[in-house]
């Protein structure tokens, strides 16, 4: 990790001064910039210890005073999924990004907010359309009240095991960043018609694999069959290729793409 005064401080033997480049924003209104900083790093120091090395003397390299960088970190273990941004044009987890691992000797290294998503301030960005979608495909487990309603239903072990992988999604993020059919204008205002995305899809397919959460199956179905849905996946497969947790994203997708079908070859032959 980074000193607190490391940003101020000269570099240790032990230390080597990275050259970073952040875009930054002040509101959604404001045009972005781009500002520079030399900082001393660590080794093994990861890319949320360098902003916090900014953070703590928010001075660019020409020597300009600025304000702290803005961005979101939570569990800073790979867990919650906030800290997702662009590092030289890749899309990431912060907390994980190992600088020694990532950026070569004397590599300069530029840091982005996603561009999926309404940038707020600097790095942070509105992640309301990825919760949006969520809510359309309902993933969660209905519960009709809070009293006991005894032992839940029996979970095969090779269900638990598939399950299990699905369930890591963190909401990050990145799964959208970099498909490239989750292009709508961000500020637009018809998302229930819009794609919803590989971690959507997913956690659809987590849900109706849940012993009681299978009850709403028929209406994710009925979700991931309209527009926007899981046809409107163009197969890029780049979901896959940047997920953090390794999720196997094309699975979904692929097994969502078999149940819509044989809902909707219900749905025709029941008349409803």
């Amino acid at each position: 990790m980074v000193a607190p005064d490391a940003a101020s401080a000269p570099a240790s033997r032990s230390q080597r001064v990275l050259k970073v480049a952040v875009k930054r924003q002040a509101d959604p209104a404001a045009p972005p910039r781009w500002e520079r900083f030399e900082v001393p790093v660590e080794p093994g120091a990861n890319l949320i210890s360098v902003l916090q090395a900014i953070a703590s003397r928010p001075t660019t390299t020409d020597g300009t005073s600025t304000t702290p960088i803005a961005y979101d970190s939570g569990c800073l273990e790979e867990v919650c999924g906030s800290c997702t941004m662009l590092v030289n044009g890749k899309v990431r987890q912060a907390c994980s990004c190992l600088v020694d691992q990532f950026i070569d000797a004397g590599e300069a290294i530029t840091i982005e907010p996603m561009s999926k998503f309404p940038v707020v301030r600097d790095l942070c960005v509105d992640r309301a359309r990825l919760f949006a979608g969520l809510q359309r495909v309902k993933a969660w487990v209905p519960l009709d009240g809070t009293y006991h309603l005894g032992p839940g239903p029996k979970e095969s072990p090779d269900d638990q095991e598939v399950r299990y992988a699905l369930s890591t999604c963190m909401s990050c993020g990145c799964c959208l960043e970099a498909c490239p059919q989750y292009n709508v204008e961000p500020d637009s205002a018809a998302w229930d018609h819009e794609f919803v995305g590989a971690a959507v899809i997913s956690q659809a397919r987590l849900f109706n694999m849940h012993g009681t959460g299978k009850v709403l199956k028929a209406d994710r179905l009925e979700a991931l069959s309209g527009r926007g849905g899981v046809n409107d996946c163009g197969n890029a497969q780049n979901c896959v290729q940047v997920c953090p947790k390794e999720i196997p994203l094309t699975e979904s997708i692929a097994a969502a793409g078999r149940q819509s079908t044989v809902h909707a070859v219900k749905k025709f032959f029941s008349g409803r």
